[in-house]
């Protein structure tokens, strides 16, 4: 180890004699735009519909989309009449394969491909070609006659065939993903140092590890054999290994168990700090692929091995409140609380205390899964009955000012009720909700403005109290009554949470009475009953308790004997300030240690530079009080500590060369108090980027830097930011690069999306144990592991941020966005020490997690460190009929630690009302729910299994749900491809969730890029991810004040959202596109110069540069409205997009067309091909 220290920041310090090389390496070039194939055409497959006109197409799309791609023949008006293909034998109403040109075999060798005529290519404007619909005039076929079963297409055992045999062969090319088979140092310097520095380093935590592996014989049902009640969470499972075919082994097996909880008291529930838990097995099973009503999807996970935290929630299993150690004795939280026991299961444990719970084993009464068996199918499957057509329509969709029936039009709403016959009946109101919409004619689909979320059909003082669907938002609106009647449905029930995030009113609750309900400890909330003033009834397990003598009064009326119109009855999200019986330990302070890179890459990129000085920007806004303390490490071969103890002239640097067992230099002054240290902090900043200037170290130790990180922050606890800029290559946790270059655009299947070590999951498990949440900046122009280094942040409830090709002066629009994106980073609220539990009706269960944190049992999430950016997802079912009440609810309960040293509970409630009819189930979807669940869903199974299966799980989810919509809709036979009007977007939403980075295939895609985008699927709330999945279109050069919002003396334009299809763009246009994380501003050849004068401040289009990365902000009309809007959009994002200005003949229009996912790709269907494939699917 040695020391060093300087005198000021402009000084020669840490020289290390050598100047360093000057890359300037820019950002990575955009590879060229693909190429379509030759120009052939094949026979006549697809009937063209009738809504189709002879207008020319807007705009020719970029070269691999739909847009009359160069070398093909000049397509004739005359010889295209109601087909996209010639053919003399006139049309054909049914898809046929053409002749063959290549044979598909079950496997291929390496680098072998497949042979065959390349298929025409559609142009963009195929949607207004001059056509007629074969149902004029010609017969129809009907279609094939499902089983009563329902056996979706995808269900059947078809490995030795194409998987999409007949729709493939014209529609996409050999390589789409539809047409192939899825198929050093070794002691410290010696420097005089004035501190003790200890001998060896303490080794990390071990956690038991476990494969659970036996079979069992399957559930006869829906093709899958349901699992044991076990939560089963991003790799974690606190009872069984899941595993998702008989004849297929998860890779993902490995996990951490938690030793089971004891009834013998609280030292002998809870193993020593440090002690390895016991792995327990029950009933493992194994699961067939994506599983809406079964036990688990793709995700196996661990519980902890014992209890390795002293923080203030460990005891507490959430419990978020010890008071409730002593079982029933009382249902409120005081002073007076029984002792509490050392054990989470006994304390809080999630059940009914009245009740004898189930051993874990016991398989639920009702979990016949959803339908997802690719690629085997389960013997039972088409032994099920027949679904009795026995439900009812309720929630429509959007029907555009100016719908006109086509030719075959649907019924009007007062004849929908003999129309629908077979689903029931259901109110007038809900009946438009289910309007059926044929997709493949009803082409505009696509309201003008985002739709809200579906309403629940309660009563309106339940409607005005219930929680935001911002909040707290549920799949299906409309709770099924039981199993059955969810598995009929084939939609997925599940929950999205974003618990944390800001509000601009929140009831805060300081009264020392908390009234919670004896046997479940819920939360008092607005749907419980009050069975009189002394009384109330919970509204999830039905036990009547006892109304406190507090609770009589309400601090806001200032009167009593009214405990209705106490603030926690009237607002369904609430936030206690908890007692002491809530903490184990007094609450910690808010402590943050900054890990730096600074090899000679991470110079290079300059991101030393813009992190210093945003963070000298906002160093007097980070969350804390008084007692706030701060640390820095950073390191490149060595790793280097830094002392800023209060007196000191300047900080100190001490660097601690034995990588192999790496040790803290010093146990003092290496996280001092900011306020008492804040002029050393400051110096500190100011030199760091001068400090390492002239390195050539280019080895990077991240593993014994966060090895040293943990040792640092073990006795409090904190957040442990991390800042990386290439793959480790030095001590524990080093990676090798697992990328191949040359098989980004691959259509098989994708490998390396697991990590290549358990390091950084082990790591992340001790920090979460010592309640350390680790934050992951990944500043990278290479190649770096991120499947690998993600695991620190997954498990340790922290968050992952990527900056490709980062370079702050050739990358600017990466370099602003991470410099806005600290500024939030570093400012926003944060809670320490926190655990979530989900409550639900009793009935219901949660069986599967999704997000960032560690799982401690079946329905409780610690999570080391909260921020208001992250969301969560939960998957659930129904174990037990829910015929015996009218409404659903669930609680989601956050204890945490403020920044300010305060235990707090937020507590979150939502009511939904319970149907027994299936019309009322599609009524109340969902939709961009339904999207965010299954996308978290593919992300594991894309992990445990494979990509290919990940994909075709989330088409068979497509055609499953609307093939049970038309076999229990007896009544409605109309051609086409039929959807409820709530479910209109599910295929194309799904369609786009197939094209985003984390799931593509045929595409060049960076691994690293393609991680990161699944990271963001798993983490973000709903309203980024749908951003993300379909991101919105609006065209800006023709903005008008007409139905403009008018907000604090402002005018914001609201243009109409177009659809994503290069039909929409125009060469005289300027459209924005906001992607979430990413905004592009697309510019046609011929724009207005008005308006690239007015809003860009450049006299033409030629005058353009091309890396502008923002507007600037002028004085005129147009510049005034633009900006307006875009603030808008703006408004309620966390974090800033990067910003793109993208020229029509520009290399970065490659990024914007790839967002068009309407369009035909080289490698991908179009939304019509997409149509007309589940179509085919549903026939089979």
């Amino acid at each position: 180890m040695s020391t060093q220290s300087y005198s000021n920041p402009n000084s020669s310090v840490n020289n290390y004699g050598m100047n360093s090389t000057q890359n300037g390496g820019g950002a990575a070039g955009i590879a060229a735009p693909c190429q379509n194939g030759p120009g052939q055409t094949y026979p006549a497959m697809y009937p063209a519909p009738s809504y189709h006109s002879s207008l020319p197409a807007a705009y020719p799309t970029v070269s691999g989309h739909s847009a009359s791609p160069a070398g093909k023949t000049p397509v004739s008006s005359t010889g295209y009449s109601g087909n996209y293909y010639q053919n003399s034998s006139g049309l054909s109403p049914c898809p046929a394969p053409p002749p063959r040109t290549h044979q598909y075999s079950t496997s291929t060798a390496p680098g072998q491909s497949f042979q065959q005529t390349a298929p025409y290519t559609m142009p963009a404007g195929y949607y207004r070609q001059t056509s007629s619909h074969p149902s004029q005039g010609q017969t129809q076929p009907q279609p094939q006659q499902l089983q009563p079963s329902l056996v979706p297409a995808s269900s059947v055992n078809n490995l030795c065939a194409p998987l999409y045999p007949i729709v493939s062969y014209p529609s996409a090319p050999g390589s789409s993903q539809y047409g192939t088979l899825r198929s050093s140092q070794t002691a410290a310097e010696q420097l005089p140092v004035s501190t003790v520095m200890p001998p060896t380093q303490s080794s990390l935590q071990q956690y038991s590890q476990g494969i659970g592996t036996t079979p069992t014989p399957a559930h006869p049902g829906y093709g899958a054999p349901p699992l044991s009640q076990t939560a089963t969470v991003n790799g974690q499972s606190n009872a069984v290994q899941q595993h998702y075919d008989q004849n297929l082994h998860n890779p993902m097996s490995h996990h951490y168990s938690a030793a089971p909880p004891s009834s013998q008291g609280p030292d002998k529930e809870r193993p020593p700090s440090g002690t390895p838990g016991t792995s327990v097995h029950s009933s493992p099973r194994h699961h067939p692929g994506l599983l809406y009503g079964d036990r688990g999807v793709n995700n196996a996970v661990s519980s902890a091995a014992g209890d390795h935290s002293s923080s203030s929630s460990d005891h507490e299993e959430e419990d978020e409140e010890d008071e409730e150690a002593g079982g029933d004795s009382s249902s409120t939280t005081t002073g007076s609380a029984s002792p509490v026991p050392n054990s989470y299961e006994s304390l809080e444990g999630g059940g009914y205390s009245d009740l004898a719970a189930p051993p874990t084993s016991v398989p639920a009464k009702q979990a016949p899964p959803f339908g997802y068996n690719y690629p085997t199918m389960h013997p039972g499957y088409q032994q099920n009955p027949a679904p009795r057509p026995d439900s009812s329509p309720s929630q429509g969709g959007y029907n555009p000012p100016g719908y006109q029936p086509y030719s075959q039009p649907f019924p009007s709403l007062s004849e929908l009720s003999s129309v629908l016959g077979g689903l029931g009946g259901v109110p007038e109101l809900e009946v438009e909700s289910l309007r059926p919409v044929n997709l493949l004619q009803e082409r505009n689909i696509l309201p003008p403005k985002r739709t809200p979320p579906p309403e629940p059909n309660l009563s309106s003082d339940l409607r005005k109290v219930n929680c935001s669907p911002d909040t707290f938002r549920c799949t299906l609106t409309n709770i099924p009554q039981t199993q059955a009647l969810l598995n009929k449905a084939r939609l997925p029930l599940g929950l999205l949470l974003h618990p944390f995030r800001d509000l601009t009113q929140l009831p805060v609750i300081t009264s020392n009475t908390i009234v919670r309900c004896r046997s479940c400890r819920t939360y008092i909330n607005p749907f419980v009953s009050f069975l009189d003033q002394r009384r109330w009834k919970c509204n999830l397990c039905y036990r009547v308790n006892d109304v406190p003598d507090e609770f009589m009064y309400n601090p806001v009326t200032r009167s009593y004997g009214e405990p209705h119109k106490r603030p926690e009855v009237q607002n369904s999200t609430v936030e206690f300030i908890a007692s002491s019986d809530y903490m184990l330990r007094p609450p910690q302070p808010a402590v943050y240690l900054f890990v730096l890179d600074v090899s000679h890459n991470a110079v290079e990129s300059g991101y030393l530079n813009v992190f210093c000085q945003s963070f000298l920007d906002n160093l007097e806004k980070l969350p804390g009080d008084t007692r706030t303390r701060i640390g820095f490490v950073t390191f490149d071969s060595t790793v280097h500590f830094y002392n800023l103890q209060e007196g000191l002239s300047q900080p100190q640097m001490l660097v601690v060369s034995d990588i192999d067992d790496v040790f803290i230099p010093t146990h003092d002054n290496l996280l001092v108090n900011l306020k008492e240290s804040k002029e050393l902090v400051k110096d500190l900043l100011n030199a760091l980027p001068g400090m390492f200037m002239h390195t050539r170290e280019t080895q990077s130790a991240l593993g014994p830097a966060l090895q040293a990180a943990y040792k640092l922050m073990c006795p409090t606890g904190g957040r442990v930011s991390v800042f990386q800029t290439q793959l480790p290559t030095l001590g524990a946790g080093l990676l090798q690069s697992r990328e191949d270059p040359n098989l980004r655009s691959s259509t098989k299947n994708v490998q390396h999306l697991g990590p290549a070590t358990d390091f950084y999951k082990k790591l992340a498990l001790d920090c979460s144990g010592q309640q350390i949440g680790v934050d992951l900046f990944l500043l990278s122009s290479q190649y770096s592991d991120l499947a690998s280094l993600a695991c620190v942040s997954k498990y340790s409830a922290g968050s992952v941020f990527y900056y490709p090709s980062f370079h702050h002066v050739h990358n600017t629009a990466q370099s602003q966005k991470f410099q806005k994106d600290l500024q939030r980073y570093l400012t926003r609220k944060i809670g320490f020490e926190a655990v979530m539990r989900i409550r639900c009706t009793k009935g219901l269960s949660i069986h599967t997690f999704h997000g960032n944190f560690f799982v401690r049992s079946t329905d409780l999430l610690s999570l080391a460190n909260v921020n208001p950016d992250s969301g969560f997802a939960v998957q659930m079912s129904i174990e037990e009929s829910l015929a015996d009440t009218s409404l659903a609810c669930f609680q989601a309960a956050l204890l945490y630690t403020s920044s300010k040293g305060k235990r707090r509970i937020r507590v979150h409630t939502l009511c939904l009302p319970v149907v027994s009819q299936l019309s009322e189930v599609f009524a109340g979807a969902d939709i961009q729910a339904i999207t965010c669940l299954l996308a978290n869903m593919a992300i594991d199974r894309s992990i445990s299994s494979s990509l290919s299966d990940a994909r075709d799980a989330l088409v068979n989810a497509v055609v499953d749900c609307l093939t049970a919509y038309r076999a229990n809709g007896s009544n409605i036979q109309p051609s086409g491809l039929i959807t409820p009007a709530a479910l209109r977007l599910f295929p194309l939403y799904v369609l786009a969730l197939l094209k985003q980075k984390a799931l593509r295939t045929g595409t060049s895609t960076r691994l690293d890029e393609r991680v990161f985008s699944m990271c963001e699927l798993k983490s973000q709330p709903l309203y980024q991810i749908m951003r993300m999945v379909h991101p919105d279109l609006y065209r800006i050069d023709n903005m008008t004040e007409q139905a403009a919002l008018h907000l604090n003396d402002s005018v914001i334009p609201q243009p109409p959202l177009l659809q994503l299809t290069a039909e929409k763009l125009t060469r005289e246009g300027a459209f924005l596109m906001d992607c979430g994380s990413v905004m592009y501003l697309w510019l046609g050849k011929c724009c207005n110069e008005t308006f690239i004068r007015d809003v860009l401040g450049y006299p033409n289009y030629a005058s353009l540069p091309s890396n502008m990365t923002e507007i600037p902000e002028l004085q005129t009309m147009y510049s005034e409205r633009t900006r307006a809007f875009i603030s808008w959009l703006l408004e309620s994002r966390t974090f800033h997009p990067a910003f793109h200005v993208v020229k029509d003949d520009g290399s970065a229009k490659t990024s914007f067309f790839q967002h068009l996912v309407e369009d035909r790709t080289e490698s991908a269907f179009s939304y019509y091909e997409f149509l007309l494939h589940v179509q085919q699917q549903m026939s089979k």
